[in-house]
């Protein structure tokens, strides 16, 4: 596996994408760096990270999609590659918080931010951008998010872990071109709050409702407390928690 390592960059992100459309890069390339000042999740949210604590990088995958319609495959099986990895370190109370967010201990401790380059050829090039919060201990202004050293007790060596979040994904990623491995099945079983009442917030107005599912487009279906099931796309609402 390449790895390239640096110490500072805008965004893992957006290296690798400059690389991917400049010279020919080996699949499943890493690139990682010590601080990123201007690292970003989901549409386009920030995410901030205490230099030298935590782990930002990036994992160029080529050939695994074969369409347009399996791209939030990828997100499933990036987000339960992540749990199984972690789960070797003996991080307890691992989950999924929808669409990719991974939960520690109900707390935020990584994320994940897939962009897809849909190529001329029709082939598609994923750059999977992944942040986690290893041995950083001040989330004071962040009630919601934990690290792996607060939720274990102790410290970890990031690139360990990082090796191993890299080799779960490449491994896996040849079980999802084959078809041989139900991530779905197993994002399921590890999706937070499913089944159970949970409080959401759409458009700065509040309800009640119960997680059913995720469709295969990614979107998380709802039942809401007057019992009608509707679906949301990223950002359309929110899970308060």
């Amino acid at each position: 596996m390449n790895i390239i390592k640096l110490s500072a960059i805008n965004s893992t992100n957006d290296y690798l994408k400059q690389l991917t459309a400049t010279q020919q890069i080996e699949n499943f390339t890493v690139v990682t760096a010590e601080h990123q000042t201007q690292g970003r999740g989901q549409m386009g949210a920030k995410w901030n990270t205490e230099p030298g604590k935590n782990l930002t990088f990036s994992l160029l995958v080529k050939d695994v999609l074969a369409d347009s319609s399996h791209i939030f495959d990828l997100n499933v099986m990036v987000a339960v590659s992540i749990v199984q990895a972690l789960t070797t370190f003996s991080i307890p109370g691992l989950s999924i918080k929808w669409p990719n967010d991974i939960l520690a201990g109900n707390k935020k401790t990584g994320g994940i931010l897939i962009e897809n380059l849909f190529k001329p050829d029709g082939s598609i090039l994923s750059i999977i951008g992944i942040g986690l919060n290893v041995n950083q201990s001040d989330f004071s202004s962040l009630p919601k998010a934990t690290s792996l050293q607060i939720v274990k007790g102790m410290p970890f060596n990031k690139e360990e872990i990082m090796l191993a979040v890299a080799h779960k994904i490449k491994d896996n990623c040849l079980l999802l071109k084959k078809g041989s491995a139900d991530f779905w099945q197993q994002y399921d079983k590890l999706l937070y709050k499913k089944n159970v009442p949970a409080a959401f917030e759409q458009n700065g107005q509040h309800f009640m409702g119960i997680i059913l599912s995720v469709t295969s487009t990614g979107l998380l279906q709802i039942k809401r407390e007057d019992d009608i099931i509707a679906e949301y796309a990223v950002k359309e609402v929110a899970l308060l928690y």
